[in-house]
């Protein structure tokens, strides 16, 4: 099994970077200035204990890429970013390519369906950063992250079981699950608070505001009747394993909708994550404001380049409409 990890920011970048670490084949599809920083002088992931250069093949493009049957794809990238990723892949591989989507928020597995046969959901718990080019940093310890996975909508086959080893072989703990979007839902959960840290600050993902989103989101998710883990299974499934510590005595900054934010993008992730809800809603029948504003401002702080933790909590507050 040969891992082609297509988006090799935070999350891609470390991954491919741990199962090269412990012997397994990997191509890294980066492109811009961070894909020519890795075929200059490696990938570099830094880590509370060490870190480590290596140097993977790395290609541009999926055309670049040298396919050969057994090969799994990871799609690690934002959202937003799925589908013209996907199309290029479907230009160049087999329909039957296991795709594997690693990413936040629950629309990607039905986005790679409608062009590939075998999907993978996988639950990302896994704190990492990418702010600079070439460089990755992986801040849990010595458990990388939690990377529980199964076949899309639901099920264990082969492909699932052996990817679920390769990923526990190379530092994280992986289950392969037969109802691995239960735990997608639950992580979309907590994700509703990532555009609050981004306007704001990592301080605020406890907020007021951030318990209204998630409300919310467990309101739309009932009226759906969609099943999702609770938080006891979450917590424990955690445990200990992710222990987050500083590297090289700083701390993380904030998560993916920050890091987005501090490297100044101009699109974000949370058109499908505080999207998702907001559009269950709308099917649904069950008002979602606090998504909607979020959801709102995060895509005009994004688009206007503000950096993280531009607006106040209270200011955030203000661009509710009246109850």
């Amino acid at each position: 099994m040969r891992f082609v990890v297509y988006g090799a920011g935070g999350i891609g970048g470390v991954l491919g970077g741990r199962l090269l670490e412990h012997g397994h084949d990997v191509v890294l599809i980066a492109r811009g200035e961070h894909g020519d920083a890795i075929r200059e002088r490696g990938l570099v992931v830094e880590s509370p204990d060490a870190t480590t250069t290596v140097h993977p093949v790395v290609a541009a493009h999926p055309s670049e890429v040298d396919w050969s049957d057994g090969d799994v794809v990871l799609l690690t990238m934002k959202s937003q970013d799925t589908w013209v990723a996907l199309d290029a892949l479907a230009d160049v591989v087999a329909p039957t390519t296991p795709i594997a989507c690693v990413q936040n928020g629950v629309a990607n597995e039905r986005m790679a369906q409608r062009l590939f046969a075998n999907v993978y959901g996988v639950c990302v718990m896994c704190p990492t950063t990418f702010l600079e080019p070439g460089v990755v940093q992986a801040h849990s310890s010595p458990v990388t992250g939690i990377f529980d996975l199964g076949r899309y909508p639901a099920g264990v086959d082969e492909t699932a079981t052996s990817m679920a080893a390769a990923f526990t072989a190379s530092s994280y703990l992986s289950d392969a699950l037969p109802d691995v979007m239960r735990s997608k839902y639950q992580k979309l959960l907590m994700n509703l608070a990532n555009s609050i840290e981004a306007a704001c600050g990592s301080g605020f993902r406890g907020s007021d505001l951030a318990t209204r989103a998630r409300a919310e989101g467990v309101e739309v998710l009932g009226a759906a009747g969609i099943e999702f883990a609770s938080d006891e299974e979450d917590t424990a499934r955690r445990g200990e394993n992710i222990a987050m510590r500083p590297i090289g005595g700083v701390r993380r900054g904030g998560g993916s909708t920050w890091q987005s934010f501090a490297r100044g993008a101009r699109t974000v992730e949370t058109d499908f994550l505080n999207g998702e809800i907001v559009a269950l809603g709308r099917q649904h029948g069950v008002a979602t404001p606090v998504n909607e504003m979020l959801q709102q401002v995060a895509r005009e702080l994004a688009r206007s380049g503000a950096p993280p933790g531009s607006l106040s909590i209270d200011d955030l507050a203000a661009r509710l409409p009246p109850s």
